[in-house]
């Protein structure tokens, strides 16, 4: 995500990075590049000449001027801003006091929304909640079905009713929820266009009988610059606590995830940040602003990595790995739960120093869906001891695996390597031996 603002501004600030020492002209020039830097990207335009105000003149102070790393002061100034322009803090729904709470989700058609409804229910379940959705959106045809089968998928009960007013769907999801003890309901709305009175109007009235805990608006991050003037007309109708910013994976740019925060006001209270259900995160603007200028997303990627892990199995691996007993059943093991942790180039986003070339590098995820298929077609023996495997082995696994006998070989090698490094590492009487991780 923002690979192109990203790569701008990091060429921007590399030259003043590299100066021992600055002076008005140079801060000048990295302005310059930032400010077309982040026009390209399609921000706002009042946002980018304040933005870049500010920075100018918080660059230009003495303290920085004359500091040991002055360079480094004015990427430390860009990050604070960014983060800033974004929100500072993440935002967090608001809970009612007695539930449920509910959270009403609107937009424009095709913004993401019913989507970002059940992405946010399983969110929530994770954390503990009891979440219920209600299919609210009479407008587009197949939408409530497309909420169902998403509910299913999560196991989220969906509210539904039959005729065509949308009031009455949530006053009976309402009554649903109260009835099973539901703690949060999210309501699903119609998309519709921030100009048409008569449905902006229906809105309202599905709001009022809500009464909503929380308003979120569901923006297409896409969308760039037209996202802010879609939600400044949404927030004088609804008045919006919050955005929901889906597809962010797919902008390079950034401008609504730059702008919306300072024009309309209200903070991005949640990402979409892959196609998968589980890839919907909290919004961090520190961290976000931390990966645009690739300086990485640690705290995001120990997140994933605690919530995808069973801290008893990474340490039993962990030991195997140390003492070379380390099975290709470990591996698989440890490879599902790297899938668990989202998208393996979002991953790599989130590593601090990445280089660009590695970092926009295209990562074929199905290269592991074949390293899986080929150990799930060996027996459960040949995973314990693959020094077993002959050549009519190798070759059933590569037909039950829909691979070649050179790609099942290959694997066999590269495992057989690891597990000699492993053991040099692990061998007996290596006093302060390095600690190997476990894969992942």
């Amino acid at each position: 995500m923002f690979e192109t603002l990203s790569d701008k501004l990091q060429a921007a600030l590399g030259d003043v990075r590299k100066r021992g020492s600055l002076d008005e002209e140079a801060v000048s020039r990295a302005m310059r590049e930032i400010r077309l830097a982040l026009l390209e990207a399609d921000v706002n335009f009042k946002v980018v000449k304040d933005f870049v105000g500010r920075v100018r003149e918080r660059a230009l102070g003495q303290d920085v001027l004359k500091s040991l790393t002055p360079g480094q002061q004015v990427v430390k100034i860009v990050h604070e801003e960014l983060t800033a322009l974004m929100g500072s803090g993440s935002s967090k729904l608001a809970f009612a006091s007695r539930p449920p709470t509910v959270v009403l989700l609107a937009g424009l058609q095709g913004s993401g929304k019913t989507t970002a409804a059940a992405k946010l229910a399983l969110l929530l379940r994770k954390e503990g909640k009891t979440p219920a959705l209600v299919a609210a959106d009479l407008q587009r045809p197949a939408a409530i079905d497309q909420l169902e089968q998403l509910g299913k998928q999560i196991q989220i009960p969906v509210y539904r009713q039959d005729g065509g007013d949308p009031v009455a769907v949530v006053r009976h999801g309402l009554t649903r929820a109260e009835t099973e003890g539901r703690d949060v309901v999210i309501v699903d709305t119609a998309g519709r266009l921030h100009v048409d009175e008569a449905l902006m109007d229906e809105l309202v009235r599905v709001r009022d009988v809500a009464k909503p805990t929380n308003v979120l608006l569901v923006l297409d991050a896409m969308t760039g610059q037209d996202a802010v003037n879609v939600a400044e007309s949404f927030h004088q109708t609804l008045a919006i606590d919050g955005v929901i910013l889906s597809k962010l994976d797919g902008d390079s740019r950034g401008g609504a995830a730059l702008s919306v925060k300072e024009v309309v006001g209200r903070p991005i209270a949640f990402a979409s940040v892959g196609e998968k259900l589980g890839d919907f995160e909290a919004f961090h603007p520190d961290r976000m602003a931390g990966r645009i200028l690739g300086m990485g997303d640690v705290l995001t990627l120990i997140e994933k990595a605690e919530q995808a892990y069973d801290q008893d199995e990474a340490a039993k691996a962990a030991e195997k790995l140390q003492k070379g007993s380390f099975t290709l059943e470990d591996f698989l093991e440890q490879m599902q739960q790297v899938k668990k942790m989202g998208p393996i180039q979002n991953l790599v986003g989130m590593l601090p120093g990445i280089p660009k070339e590695l970092k926009n590098a295209e990562i074929d995820e199905k290269e592991i869906g074949r390293i899986e298929a080929i150990i799930r077609s060996m027996t459960p023996e040949e995973r314990r001891e693959p020094q077993i495997m002959n050549g009519s082995r190798r070759l059933r696994v590569a037909q039950g695996s829909g691979t070649t006998t050179n790609e099942v070989n290959q694997l066999l090698k590269q495992f057989k390597d690891m597990q000699k490094m492993m053991r040099m590492f692990g061998g007996k009487g290596g006093k302060g031996r390095p600690r190997v991780p476990s894969f992942g």
